[in-house]
C-alpha cells in the first residue's frame, strides 16, 4: 500500500505541478465563455446583415404582400422585363431574384428563386409562407368565405406547464434540461479522452525509456497501473472542483445582483426579478434554479470517476501493449466508439424522450452510461434506476480492471512486436 501510495502522489504533482494543467485550470473556463460569446456574435452579425431581394411578379398580386423587414427589402421590379429584372438584380449584387408566374397554382409551381449563392432555409420558407398566405385568402374569397372573420375568430392558447406538485415551468424548460444534461455529458466525455490519454503517454513513456524495467523490479504491476489510473484521476476532480468553485461564485454574484435567495426561492423573488426583467427571463432563470444541480455534480463525479477507472484502465492497457503512440491507432476507436455512441444517443434519443426504452438501456450499460445517464439526470430519473446504473459501472469497472491488469503485467516488459488483439486475448492466459 506504501509504494501505491508513492505512485499516486507521483502521479498527481506530476500533472498538477504542470505549468500547461494550472493555465488551462483557469484558461478553460474563460476561453470556453469567449468561444460561446463569439459564436452569438457571429450569429447577430449574420442576421444584421441587410439582403436585398428582388420581385418579378407577372400576376400583380404579391407586391403589396411582401414586406421589407429588418434584415430583408423587397425590390418589386415587375415593371421591367424579366431578362433585365434579372441582369440588374445579378449587376447589383442582389441576394436574389423572386419570380412568379402569371399561371400560379395553389402548389405554388412556377415559383422559382433566382441567386448567386442558395438561399438560406428560413429566407425561402418566408417566401412560400408569403405566396401561400395570398393564394389562400383568394381561395377563401372564391369559395364566398369572410376571411376577416375568420381571421377574428382565430384565438391563440398559452398552456401553462405545471407538474403535480405545482411547481411551474415554462416552454424552455426542456431546452435548458437539454443544455445543462449535454454539456454535462459532453465534458465528461471530453475528461475521460484527456486523461485516459494522459495515462496511455505516461506508460509509453516510460515503457520506451526503459524506466518500467527498474520501477517494477521494486512495485507490482497492478499497483503501478491503478497508482496512474487514481493520481490521474484525482488531478482531473482537483480541475473539476476548481471549475465548480468558480462557477458557483459567478453563479452566486449574479443571483445576488437578481435578488434570488437559491435556499428559500419563493414567489416574491420571483416578482422582485420580473421587475428588473421581462417575465419571460424571470421563469427562465426559476427554470434554472429548479434545475438538480447538486445532483447533477455529485453524480458527474460519481460517473467521472466510475468512467474514468473503466476507461483508463483500457488505456493503461494499450499503453503497455505498444512500443510507441502510433500503434495505438488500432486500439482505439473501439475505445472512443461506445463514448461517441452515448454522444449520440444522448443528443437523439434522450432529448427527444428521456425516459424511453433506447434511453433507459444505454443508461444502464456500463460504457456509455456515464454519458447517457448524466444527460437524463436534469429530466429527472428515478433512484432506483441511478442505483443501478452505478452498480453495474462499478462491477464491470472490476471486471475491466482485472482483465487491464493482466495485458498491463505482460505488455510493459514486450518489446519490438506489435501486439494483436489475437496477442492480447494470449496474455490473458499468462
Amino acid at each position: 500500500m506504501r509504494n501505491l501510495k508513492l505512485i499516486i502522489q507521483r502521479e498527481y504533482l506530476a500533472r498538477v505541478r504542470n505549468k500547461t494543467f494550472i493555465i488551462m485550470t483557469f484558461l478553460s473556463p474563460l476561453i470556453l465563455v469567449g468561444m460561446f460569446a463569439l459564436i452569438a456574435y457571429l450569429s447577430m452579425l449574420n442576421s444584421s446583415e441587410q439582403r436585398i431581394i428582388g420581385l418579378f411578379d407577372e400576376t400583380e398580386m404579391f407586391a403589396s404582400e411582401f414586406k421589407d423587414q429588418e434584415q430583408v427589402q423587397y425590390l418589386d421590379l415587375s415593371g421591367k422585363t424579366f431578362e433585365e429584372a434579372k441582369q440588374m438584380v445579378n449587376e447589383q449584387d442582389y441576394y436574389g431574384l423572386i419570380y412568379i408566374p402569371e399561371n400560379i397554382n395553389n402548389d405554388l409551381e412556377g415559383v422559382q428563386f433566382f441567386g448567386k449563392e442558395s438561399p438560406g432555409l428560413g429566407t425561402i420558407q418566408a417566401i412560400e409562407k408569403t405566396i401561400a398566405d395570398r393564394l389562400t385568402r383568394e381561395e377563401l374569397i372564391e369559395r364566398g368565405i369572410d376571411v376577416n372573420q375568420l381571421n377574428e375568430a382565430k384565438t391563440e392558447v398559452r398552456i401553462e406547464i405545471q407538474n403535480f406538485s405545482g411547481e411551474r415551468t415554462s416552454k424552455m424548460s426542456n431546452y435548458i434540461k437539454m443544455f445543462f444534461g449535454g454539456a454535462a455529458g459532453y465534458l465528461l466525455m471530453m475528461f475521460i479522452i484527456i486523461y485516459g490519454n494522459m495515462v496511455m503517454r505516461s506508460v509509453i513513456e516510460e515503457k520506451t525509456n526503459r524506466i518500467i524495467e527498474i520501477i517494477v523490479s521494486s512495485v507490482k504491476p497492478i499497483q503501478l497501473m491503478m497508482g496512474k489510473v487514481l493520481g490521474t484521476s484525482l488531478a482531473g476532480i482537483t480541475q473539476f472542483t476548481i471549475w465548480v468553485v468558480l462557477a458557483g461564485v459567478l453563479a452566486m454574484t449574479s443571483f445576488y445582483v437578481l435578488g434570488i435567495d437559491i435556499f428559500t426561492v419563493q414567489k416574491s423573488q420571483l416578482e422582485t426579478v420580473e421587475q428588473i426583467a421581462q417575465p419571460e427571463i424571470a421563469q427562465l432563470v426559476m427554470d434554472v434554479l429548479n434545475l438538480p444541480i447538486l445532483k447533477l455534480i455529485i453524480f458527474f463525479l460519481i460517473y467521472f470517476i466510475g468512467g474514468y477507472f473503466l476507461y483508463s484502465s483500457i488505456y493503461a492497457a494499450i499503453g503497455a501493449a505498444v512500443d510507441s503512440e502510433t500503434d495505438t491507432q488500432q486500439f482505439m476507436f473501439p475505445v472512443i466508439l461506445p463514448l461517441m455512441l452515448g454522444i449520440y444517443v444522448g443528443f437523439f434519443s434522450v432529448i427527444e424522450n428521456p425516459h424511453g426504452t433506447v434511453s433507459t438501456i444505454f443508461s444502464m450499460v456500463p460504457l456509455t452510461s456515464p454519458i447517457v445517464m448524466l444527460m437524463r439526470i436534469p429530466f429527472g430519473v428515478p433512484w432506483w434506476e441511478l442505483a443501478i446504473s452505478v452498480a453495474l459501472l462499478i462491477i464491470t469497472n472490476f471486471i475491466v480492471i482485472w482483465i487491464a491488469a493482466k495485458i498491463y503485467r505482460v505488455g510493459i516488459l514486450m518489446y519490438g512486436k506489435k501486439a494483436s488483439y489475437k496477442e492480447l486475448f494470449k496474455w490473458l492466459k499468462y
